[in-house]
């Protein structure tokens, strides 16, 4: 800059500039990487990561099994290009238990939706549900038969049976409840989750099975005290949706 505004200065001045003493050159800087080409830091993700041990694609939709190295699961998401061996990270999705591909013809156990995966580093877009996933509707997320015996079970002190929490349902919403019954279900990890389908053998279709998130575990037969708030009309998404649903319980098993 001293060399342009000196030279600029002898065109405007036919005067003869005194000499200027030479400045040192200033020692080299390492540029900074512009964001051009700064290597792109990955933003987290919740999820699981994992490793693709399978895949096969169906309906615009890719269907991946994975290897978390403690456990192996299948998730779909819109189609994507992937392959055996390719290190993912599958965000939280949909769980589909006993999901039956039309298309592929085939049955999982079960499978978690999701509107995109991580690969290599790579996200691919967000897209739709894929056509042939069955919707679920209200009342089609409960556990309607059960071989839990039922018998023997009395309300807890101060608390709601399962059919009265469905039926004081508006009053007692937003409000922190308590209920005892066995689990008929749990599945463990789904969404950040523990899930348990609690029954008392109070009620009636529709009134008889309560779904409860909670961090605690437990195992089909267990007799519990659930605490927790009761919300109503919480819906996940894609019609994955409660009537009646107790939050982020704590959960006594007796």
């Amino acid at each position: 800059m001293c060399s342009l505004t000196l030279f600029v200065g002898c065109g405007e001045d036919k005067s003869v500039p005194k000499p200027v003493a030479a400045k040192p050159a200033p020692k080299p800087v390492a540029a900074k990487p512009s964001a051009q080409t700064a290597p792109a830091v990955p933003q987290a993700v919740s999820g699981k990561s994992g490793k693709v041990l399978e895949t096969m694609d169906s309906a615009g939709y890719t269907y991946i099994q994975v290897d978390t190295g403690s456990e192996k699961f299948w998730a779909a998401a819109p189609q994507l290009a992937v392959k055996a061996g390719d290190d993912v990270v599958v965000p939280e999705g949909m769980p589909m238990p006993e999901y039956h591909s039309k298309t592929l013809d085939r049955t999982f156990d079960m499978v978690y939706f999701v509107p995109s995966i991580l690969v290599a580093g790579a996200e691919n877009p967000p897209g739709d549900m894929p056509a042939d996933l069955p919707p679920m509707n209200r009342g089609k997320t409960v556990v309607e038969t059960t071989d839990v015996d039922l018998s023997g079970i009395t309300p807890v002190e101060g608390g709601q049976t399962v059919a009265g929490l469905f039926a004081k349902k508006a009053d007692l919403a937003g409000k922190s409840v308590k209920v005892r019954g066995k689990v008929v279900k749990f599945s463990p990890e789904i969404m950040g989750k523990n899930w348990i389908h609690l029954q008392d053998g109070t009620g009636t279709a529709g009134t008889n099975d309560l779904t409860v998130t909670t961090s605690a575990m437990a195992k089909m037969g267990d007799t519990v005290v659930v605490s927790g708030v009761l919300v109503i009309d919480k819906d996940f998404g894609y019609g994955y949706a409660y009537d009646v649903i107790v939050e982020d319980a704590e959960v006594t098993v007796e």
